[in-house]
């Protein structure tokens, strides 16, 4: 699940990460009075006006059809008002969104921290993920922090730093030393930045996070090290440990057949090809996509309906899969197992009846438990639904489904 910047800060704070500080506001209105609230707290002669979608490259994206960036900065109230009136309601466009773009209904009033002092303000990267490879969590981070760190991820990998820490035990000082040094810093912000990557360590953890991203992390003028953005994942699995960040959830922010999928408990990630699919079983599935791709088509989804199918699940897949208009054709392949394959026959049928109206072509590969009686099931309901017993057959269907 991902968090929106604001609820990640308010995150992060909990674990006394340092943040720059900010106000979410619905309307220009709210962002006038966040703007006066953060010139009087912090003495912040500038605001800067930040678009909060589940999308990076907020800096660099535009508002559909206006000049308007999705992070500026006000210089007074009225400056911020009209930049938050720019941006709320809008529809903002990054490298990230795609064309589509997502709607902005909140923006982020932050406070300036490019203020003046005794030392040059400074920008990092830094963020904490699972290295699948290890098998271990891993802090990357590089001195060349902003909004161009994947040009600097291609361009010069070498400066680009890594700290594996094993699971389940914490940041040694060392190793946050270590990070602190390569980023070439000393004296005061040295310090700030060893206790700053300890507690977002801490906080990866403690929120059982996959993925925690800040960018830029900062050194102020007075050797502050705060984080001025974070991209938050929480892992989906971990959510029932975390009721309180469970309510944080914008599913305004997901696509609506991932979240309908979710009411049917059924694993469902939406892809662009023409070929639907519906499987019992996260590794039949994968192979059920390479299949798919083997005989031309491209898969339109990933859908595990998992080992109790009925036909309930059944129907709710169907639904789900064929509100994309790219689907040529749908492939339901079955492992009997659990589920025995004359139920999920029945279930296919009942739920074709229900919808009713399906004009493309629907296969239906069955193995294992009672197999040859869905076969037969299918075969006989008079409905335009083709079976297949073998791999090679269902493949051969597709083939023709989509020539």
């Amino acid at each position: 699940m991902n968090l929106h910047e604001y609820q990640a800060k308010e995150l992060l704070k909990k674990y006394n990460v340092p943040v720059q500080e900010g106000i979410p506001c619905s309307t220009p209105g709210e962002a006038e009075q966040a703007y006066r609230q953060i010139h009087t707290q912090y003495a912040s002669n500038f605001a800067v006006v930040k678009a909060q979608i589940h999308a990076g490259g907020r800096g660099k994206g535009k508002i559909t059809g206006t000049e308007q960036r999705g992070v500026a900065v006000g210089k007074n109230a009225d400056e911020v008002m009209q930049i938050a009136k720019n941006i709320l309601g809008g529809t903002l466009v990054t490298i990230q969104t795609g064309p589509a773009g997502k709607l902005v209904s909140k923006v982020l009033v932050a406070q300036d921290v490019y203020y003046e002092g005794p030392s040059p303000v400074k920008e990092f990267y830094l963020s904490i993920l699972l290295d699948r490879s290890t098998g271990q969590n891993v802090i990357m981070y590089s001195t060349e922090g902003g909004m161009n760190i994947e040009d600097v991820a291609h361009d010069t990998p070498e400066k680009i730093f890594k700290e594996w820490v094993y699971p389940g035990g914490p940041l040694e000082a060392f190793q946050a030393r270590k990070i602190a040094f390569n980023l070439g810093l000393s004296g005061a912000a040295f310090k700030n930045c060893v206790k700053f990557v300890t507690n977002l360590y801490n906080a990866y953890v403690g929120a059982d996070c996959g993925m925690l991203e800040i960018n830029p992390l900062f050194k102020t003028s007075d050797d502050k090290i705060i984080a001025v953005d974070c991209k938050m994942n929480v892992d989906d699995n971990a959510l029932m440990r975390h009721p309180d960040i469970a309510v944080l959830r914008d599913l305004s922010e997901e696509d609506p057949t991932e979240v309908e999928a979710g009411q049917y408990n059924l694993n469902f990630v939406k892809l662009d090809g023409n070929v639907g699919c519906m499987v019992n079983g996260a590794g039949l599935a994968m192979a059920t996509m390479d299949m798919i791709k083997l005989s031309g088509g491209e898969p339109a989804n990933f859908l595990d309906v998992g080992g109790t199918a009925n036909a309930q699940t059944v129907e709710a897949g169907f639904r789900i899969i064929l509100k994309d208009p790219k689907v040529k054709a749908i492939l339901i392949n079955i492992f009997g197992g659990i589920v025995r394959c004359d139920r999920v026959a029945q279930g296919v049928i009942d739920a074709y009846q229900s919808i009713g109206n399906i004009n493309i072509p629907i296969i239906v590969r069955l193995q294992g438990t009672n197999a040859d009686v869905a076969k037969k099931l299918i075969d006989e309901s008079g409905l335009k639904v083709q079976s297949a017993i073998l791999l090679s057959e269902a493949a051969e269907l597709v083939n023709k489904a989509v020539a």
